[in-house]
């Protein structure tokens, strides 16, 4: 039980259009509130999902003493699509071969502004595909949006990330239960527990796994470790949503629009953009960050000092960590 108020929805969008041609039928869009959107309608903050993940397995970071404070913002978490909440090739047989993260942050603007009602947005709130979603919000909507918060993530997913990406999908697509595009006749349970292997090879650091980090969480050993915390996680979802969602990270690109050109891109931001990498995140790498910033209008950067990799920008459990995200965001959202 929270101490503010808390709502959930799904917005019909009808037949909804994607970039990469096709459409999804009847599309939907799950999402939850937190907080009390203001008179004026001038503090909300949205909060897109990451890979695999749902408004209720990012709502641990709001509160009156976490990242976002529910007592001060009207945070908003829009299920992304193919997350089994919103529309998914799960539970949509003529779900498109693409749906990008333009698609996804398109329909997030009919929600706020349709449901809404809102003229503009304190600030677009992200980790890892979150965060891809947030720097779309900015270049997609730079008159809508006054802020955006960028937790180890990209404005166009770099050619390393993409090899990850590719490793993945081809575990997936090698499964005999595999029949095309993504579509599976079963769940591929060996498929998917290769899939969590090599997904915890990357989501942390050599550094963590040299410290044996995993034991702070309380797993004894490393095969408990992967087992509970990367192989069960990932059975719990759907791997033709895993597919789909896996290739709308790899099409990332807020460039799109620009023919390409990433500088000219970014240069057209007018949001204050706040990005934070980790200093082992083995995907969306520091340098990528550095490269984005000098072509930005109004930016900083602060690197998470921290050996956790990817998670570390997602610290649940890692207080220091959460202690660094915690004091940067707030200064920044206060600013």
């Amino acid at each position: 039980m929270t101490g503010w108020p808390v709502e959930t929805g799904v917005f019909a969008l009808g037949d909804l259009p994607v970039e990469r041609g096709g459409l999804i039928h009847d599309a939907r869009l799950s999402w939850r509130t937190y907080g009390t959107l203001s008179p004026g309608r001038d503090n909300m903050i949205v909060y897109p999902c990451s890979y695999g993940a749902t408004h209720e397995s990012q709502e641990w970071l709001i509160g009156p003493d976490g990242v976002l404070d529910p007592e001060r913002w009207f945070v908003v978490i829009p299920d992304m699509f193919g997350n089994g909440l919103s529309s998914s090739p799960s539970t949509d047989p003529e779900y498109p071969a693409l749906v990008t993260m333009a698609d996804n942050v398109h329909a997030q603007y009919r929600l706020l502004t349709e449901v809404f009602g809102i003229a503009g947005l304190q600030a677009a709130y992200g980790f890892s595909m979150g965060a891809g979603q947030a720097y779309h919000w900015a270049a997609l909507y730079p008159d809508f949006v006054e802020r955006a918060v960028v937790v180890c993530g990209s404005a166009r997913t770099s050619l390393h990330n993409r090899v990850f990406l590719s490793g993945l999908l081809r575990i997936l697509e090698a499964a005999p239960e595999h029949l095309g595009g993504g579509r599976f006749r079963a769940e591929p349970v060996a498929a998917k527990k290769a899939f969590a292997h090599v997904y915890a090879g990357w989501g942390l650091s050599q550094d963590f796994y040299r410290a044996r980090l995993f034991e702070s969480l309380g797993y004894t050993d490393l095969e408990t470790f992967l087992q509970a915390d990367w192989v069960d996680k990932f059975a719990e979802g759907r791997a033709a949503d895993q597919y789909a969602q896996a290739l709308t990270w790899l099409a990332a690109d807020i460039s799109t629009p620009y023919g390409g050109d990433l500088d000219a891109a970014l240069a057209a931001i007018t949001a204050r953009v706040l990005l934070v990498p980790s200093a082992t995140d083995l995907y969306f790498r520091t340098a990528d960050n550095e490269l984005e910033l000098a072509a930005l209008r109004k930016a900083e950067l602060a690197e998470i000092p921290s050996v956790w990799g990817h998670r570390a920008g997602s610290p649940r459990d890692i207080p220091e960590d959460l202690a660094f995200l915690r004091r940067h965001v707030r200064s920044w959202l206060a600013d």
